[in-house]
């Protein structure tokens, strides 16, 4: 695994890091957790990426890895760079959502107690809340700072503008943004006239996540849907639909892929990797094969420059 630098800081991530949103809630079983826990450090995938709201159901992969780190892998917690967010909805009422002082902290509270920890690496403020002032949402994430409870903060999914003016807030209240994570993928570049100069421009780290589309960009869409597979699920967030609109630029980039000998997994991976300022790719892998196979990404030779060219 290779390392990167995170902005204007000390912290070096993984070009691969492991994200547990849809992957290590209850329905997976714990041995299987363990295996790619225990794999992803073997492959020096140091970060672990959570939020409050990761499972399914909401809360359980932070409650199913702070149980593991802490019978398995607790002399392993230094060699972790840990993170969780919060921003979404959590609990009913009108504290239980969005980017109020009163969320985040208790958001961050209550992760810490899932996790079993003292404090977390990074704490992020998962979306920008139109209605909170921005300074309350990053006066929080200064004050868990100051009290302990994490040792850098981020920001998710933030618009280019609002990004810079968190940036400039944080500083002036010396705790300054550590890492910006936004979605970007061959499929979608909507971060690239904006958001991904901002993040450079303003000197923090870039994670990026969905990669992979979903699994879009692994191929396996492209005859059909697996009955297995996170599509034919009910979930939102991957429907038929949206594999049937991008099917067409599927198939050309996995003309292009195999025209370069190379699986279009590891085109879309290594591509990412060969943009400017990106610090890290989160992969959200169900079994240690799969984050094997990407991982593998971060060894590969660079994309040669034609190739890159016909991706533009």
């Amino acid at each position: 695994m290779k390392y990167r630098r995170c902005g204007h800081s000390g912290i070096l991530l993984p070009e691969i890091s492991l994200g547990l949103w849809h992957n290590f809630g209850h329905a997976a079983a714990p041995a299987d957790r363990r295996r790619l826990l225990g794999t992803a450090l073997d492959l020096g995938i140091c970060h672990i990426d959570l939020a409050d709201n990761y499972g399914p159901p909401p809360g359980s992969a932070e409650e199913n890895f702070g149980a593991l780190l802490r019978s398995d892998f607790s002399r392993q917690r230094d060699e972790l760079f840990i993170s969780t967010k919060a921003g979404h909805a959590m609990w009913p009422g009108p504290y239980g959502d969005w980017g109020s002082r009163k969320h985040l902290l208790a958001g961050l509270d209550q992760s810490l107690r899932r996790l079993k920890l003292d404090y977390v690496d990074i704490f992020y403020s998962h979306r920008p809340d139109p209605e909170t002032p921005l300074e309350e949402t990053l006066g929080a994430l200064v004050q868990a700072v100051r009290s302990g409870k994490a040792l850098y903060v981020g920001l998710s999914k933030y618009p280019a503008p609002l990004f810079r003016r968190a940036c400039a807030y944080l500083r002036e209240e010396k705790v300054p943004c550590l890492l910006h994570q936004f979605r970007y993928n061959l499929l979608d570049r909507s971060c690239e006239p904006e958001v991904l100069p901002a993040t450079e421009q303003e000197n923090t780290g870039a994670i990026v996540f969905s990669p992979l589309a979903q699994g879009i960009l692994t191929g396996k869409y492209l005859n059909g849907i697996p009955a297995d597979s996170r599509a034919a699920s009910t979930g939102p967030f991957l429907t038929p639909e949206k594999v049937a609109t991008d099917r067409e630029r599927v198939a050309a980039l996995q003309r292009i892929a195999s025209q370069a000998g190379i699986p279009l997994t590891q085109l879309a991976l290594r591509w990412l990797l060969s943009r400017p300022g990106i610090t890290s790719v989160l992969i959200g892998a169900r079994t240690p094969a799969q984050l094997i196979d990407c991982a593998s990404a971060s060894s590969a030779p660079p994309l040669p420059p034609d190739l890159l060219a016909s991706l533009s």
